[in-house]
Order: structure tokens, then sequence, then C-alpha cells
């Protein structure tokens, strides 16, 4: 999820080819007005729109790996006539730039839209990552309590650094970033809606909410986390309301409204009108909301071996396992979920919109380092009022509703094959003892892999990120190249020499590379493309033929999606496929080891998750045997 910045000047901003007044940045809350972080955001440069030519010649570059001949020579006559003088292409692309001067970023407002609220799907699996924790040494009611009250100070003690604006500036290659993700994840949730769905943030209310949502056995409950003074709770009081809960949530037999918010989003619109006609419904789903973010008390789990647990964990993360363990004990739609079970195992799940991964793994470094500080004495505390239930009226429509989500989660739990692994012989060393990027090592494995289960390469996303520029999200490596497809083809071919393969994986893994700085500059082919199309359909003008065509419908569909984030905690984001014969790919490199979390749908034939599992680890070992046994000459 990671550049020629655009030059800022004093008082203006330079964007794709004009340069505008500093009055268009966008407004923020007025309790960040004349702070540090609009004063940074100012001094970032804004997304730039690259040249049409060059994004033409990158386009083609792209497809070579992925598509035959005839395909790509019928694409080249279309992108001829595309880009004609006075025609299409260059229209598109001066509308385009013309955004580009009016707007701080020409991309993101498109981008959350298209990529996220007009999504229909579930948001669990195809879209909401979930994040694997080491596991935690308790196993009973009690510890997840304790460590619960102890995360949940941890993450106030960050949203402190979020409310001073004292968060530090993170940078990339010496480049200060965006920090407005942050800005966006506590006090914030996703509102379903019939046909495009919408994010609400709280935190720029006033004043803006003083509690959490804690959810146990599938009820929910709303905890003040701080006092009348504004100051937060201490840890010990946190603990005592958490027990209070657990004692009034004990098991019956409640309908578990949280399962609604695993629903395709056309059904949870719909559902979701229903639920709020009613009063009481209407206001434990806007505490809900409004909450800085929810705690899940989850109940036990299946019990597996050691070797299996880390699978298991990422499962209920993800999606909790289905309606008869956990996926009823959440609420989806809320963008950052924080889940103990009592077993040890831990972690979160998010929400997508808002931000990417990096934040919010930054955001749970923080809290994890602060649930490691040595426990401080339990100091008698005053006592508080009893945490209020939120309370749901549940009619025979909802009631319908929820056995539908049921049915619906439990089908998407079980087609879901994920696997955790901890590939253990080497990390981020030895790809740096060979002057190779650790992270364009990892991706050329995954094309090798890929390769020796399917006899052909395919469309691979990995997520580049945009932060340098203002409103910065993402943009697509593409880590299928020409040198990529040349390396994995001669790899097990018999008649290469190691030499000839050393050569190959070197140029490979330089080709990532390069592609890598292309994207995190703003120069990748991907949202220009996505922009020139949103352009055409902004101007409504027919969609261009370049975006009707086989190639492109191709190009789309990643059957390989895949995310390096990194963290300081041993931990492993993981996510859903994104097309139904695909993988879905997240990797964590530490310093002597690598955590994946690797997942597909059982439902397709093709694919398997621990078969790639296991092609991905032989394809690293591999790869370091040929470079141990080709002695390079020395420079």
């Amino acid at each position: 999820m990671w550049g020629i910045c655009s030059r800022t000047v004093v008082g203006m901003a330079k964007s794709g080819g004009c340069v505008r007044p500093r009055h268009l940045v966008r407004p923020v809350s007025a309790t960040r007005v004349a702070g540090r972080y609009l004063s940074h955001q100012r001094g970032l440069p804004c997304l730039p729109v690259p040249p049409l030519q060059q994004t033409c010649e990158r386009y083609i570059t792209a497809l070579e790996p992925i598509v035959d001949a005839e395909e790509l020579m019928h694409t080249k006559k279309l992108l001829q006539e595309f880009q004609k003088p006075g025609g299409l292409g260059e229209r598109l692309q001066k509308g385009l730039q013309k955004r580009a001067c009016n707007t701080d970023n020409w991309l993101s407002e498109w981008w959350v839209q298209l990529a996220y609220l007009d999504y229909r799907m579930p948001v669990v699996v195809h879209s909401s990552p979930g994040l694997v924790l080491p596991r935690m040494d308790f196993n009973d009611k009690l510890g997840q309590i304790r460590f619960a009250a102890r995360l949940t100070a941890g993450v106030l003690d960050f949203k402190t650094m979020i409310d001073n604006e004292t968060l530090p500036v993170e940078y990339m290659g010496g480049k200060p970033l965006c920090m407005n993700q942050y800005y966006e994840v506590l006090s914030s949730c996703r509102i379903p809606g019939l046909k495009r769905d919408s994010i609400v943030n709280h935190a720029k209310s006033s004043p803006p909410p003083k509690h959490i949502t804690v959810a146990h056995n599938f009820q929910f409950f709303q905890l003040d986390v701080y006092n009348s003074d504004g100051t937060p709770l201490t840890e010990d009081q946190i603990c005592d309301q958490l027990e209070r809960i657990c004692s009034a949530s004990q098991e019956g037999n409640v309908e578990p409204v949280g399962i609604l918010t695993t629903q395709h989003r056309d059904s949870w619109g719909k559902a979701y009108l229903e639920l709020i006609k009613d009063k009481t419904n209407k206001e434990s789903v806007t505490a809900i909301q409004k909450s800085i973010f929810t705690l899940c008390l989850d109940g036990s789990v299946p019990q597996v071996t050691n070797e299996m647990y880390r699978s298991r964990a990422a499962v209920q993360m993800l999606h909790g396992g289905g309606s008869q363990w956990n996926s009823g004990n959440r609420w989806f739609d809320k963008t950052l979920q924080f889940i103990i079970g009592e077993d040890g195992t831990c972690g979160a799940n998010y929400e997508h919109a808002p931000a990417e991964g990096p934040p919010i793994v930054a955001l749970i470094d923080h809290v994890v380092e602060y649930t490691r500080k040595p426990e401080t004495a339990r100091s008698p505390s005053a006592s508080l009022p009893m945490p209020p239930k939120l309370h749901f009226n549940i009619t025979p429509e909802i009631q319908t509703n929820i056995e539908e989500a049921k049915r619906s989660m439990d089908t998407l739990a079980q087609d879901l094959d994920m696997k955790v692994i901890v590939f253990g012989h080497f990390g981020k060393n030895v790809p740096k003892a060979h002057k190779m990027s650790p992270d364009a090592f990892i991706q050329v494995a995954l094309q090798l892999a890929f390769y020796r289960m399917h006899q052909r390469c395919c469309a691979t996303y990995e997520s580049a990120s945009l932060r340098m520029y203002r409103l910065g999200r993402t943009d697509t490596i593409r880590s299928a190249s020409s040198a990529s497809a040349s390396f994995v083809k001669a790899f097990d071919d018999p008649s290469k020499q190691n030499t000839e393969k050393v050569d190959l994986m070197e140029k490979a893994v330089k080709a990532h590379r390069s592609y890598t700085n292309m994207a995190i500059s703003g120069q990748a082919i991907d949202r220009h493309l996505l922009g020139l199309k949103m352009q055409a359909i902004e101007e409504k003008l027919s969609v261009p033929a370049i975006f009707k065509d086989s190639a492109y419908t191709k190009a789309l569909h990643y059957r390989l999606s895949t995310s390096q984030v990194p963290s300081k905690t041993d931990c492993v984001m993981c996510f859903g496929p994104v097309v139904p014969d695909g993988y879905g790919v997240c990797y964590n490199p530490m310093n002597d080891h690598i955590n994946f979390a690797l997942s597909s749908f059982s439902s397709c034939k093709e694919t398997s998750a621990a078969h790639l599992a296991q092609a991905v680890e032989d394809a690293l070992m591999d790869m370091r045997a040929v470079l141990q046994e080709t002695p390079r000459a020395k420079l």
C-alpha cells in the first residue's frame, strides 16, 4: 500500500499543469483550523495528471504478459484512435487537468465512490480487511476483559495525539505523507443506501462522541470512556465497566442484529430502512454509528491445532466464523472494530472506505506497545453509571432479514478458504543481502508460484500509496511484467543456466521496483485510465472504446490481489480474493521471517489457498537457492 512531487510555492499549489489559490483547500472541521494538521496538509503537492501518451504506452507494456498478440494489436489500434490530435482522448485529458485545478485531489472523491460506496457486494470478505495480532497470554473471561480494557486505554492514548494534532508526520523517501486518513477512522461509520452507501464522520461534530460500542453475546452496549471533565477513564474503570457489561449480557435467546451488516449492500440498504423505522432501533443504530470504535468481546470458537490457529484467527477477524460463532457479534459498517476472544485471539476488522492499511497498522502498533507496559496497581475508582444496553425491537420482517443474512453469511464463510503461514526460512534479510528490494523479491516469487500452479501469467494488483499527495489513496503496481514473465518461464527450464536465471530474476525485481517508484510518484496507469473514463461519464460522452475492449476487462481481472502491509508488531492483515477465480495475498515482511495470509474461494476448483501457500514457500526457497549457488562477479 505504498515520486516526482509537484512543486509547492508559498500561497499557491501546482497541480496537473495549473496553479491554483490556496483557498481551494478542502475545508476541515473547526477543531482543526489553524492547527498543525491543516498547515501540514497545505504544504503537500496535489496529485498530478500523467501525460496521456505516457499512460497509453505504459498500458500496452502492462498488457503484454497477460493478453495474446491479436488482442494486443487490436488494443494498439484503439489507443491510436483515442490519442489522435483533437480527438476524444485529448478532450478528456484537458477535462481531467481542469478538474485537477479545481479540487484538492482529482481522484479521491471518485475513488471512494467507485471502489467502495458504489460497490454492492458485502463488505465482509469482499472489501473489509482483517488484522491478526500475535496470540495474547490469557485464556479466560477475566483475562479477556483486562486485556480489552488495556487495549481501549491504548486507543484513547492514540486518539489524544489525533485530537491534539501531535501525531508525528510520516515520511516516505524523505517526503512527508498526507495524514488525513488518521482523522477519518475514529467515530466514523458507513451508512447503507439503496444504490450507494455513504460515510459519516462524527469526530467532526460538536461535541464529539465520548463513547465506544461494546458487543458481547450479540448484544450492544454504549460505554462512555471519558469523564465529565473530559479526562479518559482509567484502565481499572474501563475494566469494571466491561465486567458489568459481560454480566448483563449472559447468553440467551438474542437476535444477532449485527449480522445484518454482513449482507449484500442492496439487501442491507432495504433492511436498514425497515430497521430504523422504529424509534428505539434508530437510537441504538445511531449510538453505534457515532461511537469512537466498536469493541467485540467474542464468545468461544472451534478448537484447532497450533498449526491451524493463525488461519482460524484470521477467519474470526475477517468474518467471525459464521452465524453460529461470532459473525453476529460485529457491526461491519463501523470503520474500526477491535476483536478479542477468550482464548487470547485478538485483532481488528476495518471498513475500507475511509482508510488504507498503513494508518490502521500504525494505530495498532501504538496500541500493542501500550498494552505491553507493566501493569499499574489497581486503584479504587469512583462508581460509574451502568453502561446502557442498546435495545432493538424485532418485527417479523426484520426477523426474516436476520435469517436471510445468517444463511448468506454462512454460505460465504464456508466458501472462503484462508491460509495464514509464517515463512520462517528468511525475511527481508536475504533480498537485502543480494541488494534487492524485499517487496519486489516477494512479488516476483508470487509470480513464480502462480505460474507454476496455473501455467500462465495473470493480471496482478499490488497496492501503492499515493500519500505523498494531498488526500492521496492508492494506485496499482502491476506486478506481472514482461520481465517477470521471462523469469518465470525460464526458471524451471532445465536448458537454462543458473547465471541466466539470476540475471532474469534481477531484471524482474528491478522492473517491479521501477513500476513501484512510478506508482508512488503518481505516474502509474490505472487511476489515470479510470479518471479518463469518469471524465467521459461526467461530460455525458459515450464511454471510449478502449474501456469496452476485452483487453481492458482482462487487465482488471486481478487473479492475484496483493498488498504488503509492514508493521512493527508481528501481525498480518488478511482479505478475500477480488474475483471468483482469484487469490487475496497480504504479507508482512519482518527481518528474518515473512507473515503471509492467503485466501481463495472453495467454490472455484482451480484455486486453493493452501496450494498457493506451498507454492510461495517453494518459490522463495528456490529463488534463494539459485542466488546462493550462483556467485556473482564482484564489481
